[in-house]
């Protein structure tokens, strides 16, 4: 069974992206536009990561993603792509595995998310 992994970000071209790329690597894709978009597919869908943009609704809306991911029983790998790295300074207190500046090297982003899924099977 392939690894799944949701992709919040509000940038419909950065989303369309990172789905056609992840989905060529073998993972099954879901996306949200925003963390409200998010947080009931978090809560109704077992992930094995979440790879969340940053700033959206808010500056700090991909902590809130982060956050509910976290939550979960399950709680599957979690990495942050931002744009804003000031903004992600405190990462790992909100509980994101890692954090990746924009624009991000497609295979390192790829490689990370495969390390972070196989860490947590």
């Amino acid at each position: 069974m392939p690894a799944t992994i949701l992709i919040v970000d509000d940038d419909d071209g950065v989303r369309s992206m990172l789905k056609l790329a992840f989905e060529a690597h073998g993972y099954e894709v879901e996306s949200a536009a925003s963390a409200a978009q998010a947080k009931p597919l978090l809560a109704s869908h077992s992930y094995d990561a979440v790879l969340t943009d940053m700033r959206m609704e808010n500056d700090t809306a991909g902590y809130d993603v982060v956050r509910a991911a976290s939550a979960l029983s399950h709680r599957p790998a979690t990495v942050i792509l931002t744009a804003y790295p000031l903004l992600a300074q405190q990462w790992r207190e909100a509980g994101a595995d890692a954090v990746l500046q924009k624009p991000a090297q497609m295979s390192h982003m790829l490689d990370l998310v495969d390390s972070l899924v196989a860490r947590r099977k």
